[in-house]
């Protein structure tokens, strides 16, 4: 009897163990995004992109496509894990007939972000440090930097040598 017990009572921890599995990073912004959208006529989004351990550990970041009425618009948002829960700190868009231009957090740590559907944009420096440039849908691109100094100027490199410096987009 006691072996039967201890196997019932080891396969029930096992159980448990399960079900107390963490939420994931991913399921965590589709759940947030539901919730905040919910209700919503003509409303769709799609998730991009996603980068864990950013800054540090138990960070991330997610690029998104929305569709609603303002039309499509791009996003990137910074999260922070804190006490085993994800929050959502931080998020800035814009709009894709927007080509030259970028913003950034106002806050640590500052993530430089912006649209691109110019073909001869090969590189984007914020700063000194290179942006990463997405893939989005067609010639549809996007770009973000993180940096450890708020007030970088963007430069973007173009295919045939020139470089060009761009202007923020100023949010009201």
């Amino acid at each position: 009897m006691n072996r039967k017990t201890a196997i019932v009572f080891l396969l029930f921890i096992l159980f448990l163990s399960g079900c107390l599995k963490e939420q994931t990073f991913e399921d965590f912004f589709h759940q947030k995004m539901t919730e905040m959208h919910k209700g919503e006529k003509n409303y769709t989004y799609s998730l991009v992109h996603t980068k864990l351990n950013v800054i540090s550990e138990n960070d991330a970041i997610a690029v998104f496509k929305e569709q609603n009425e303002q039309g499509e618009q791009i996003f990137i948002a910074y999260f922070k894990k804190q006490d085993k829960q994800w929050k959502w700190k931080d998020t800035r868009g814009s709009e894709w007939n927007s080509p030259h231009k970028w913003s950034a957090t106002n806050q640590p740590p500052y993530i430089y972000s912006g649209p691109i559907s110019d073909n001869s944009i090969s590189e984007v420096f914020v700063g000194t440090e290179k942006a990463k440039i997405l893939e989005v849908e067609g010639d549809k691109r996007f770009w973000y930097a993180i940096s450890p100094i708020q007030d970088n100027e963007v430069f973007y490199n173009h295919e045939d040598g020139t470089n060009e410096k761009i202007e923020e987009i100023k949010h009201d």
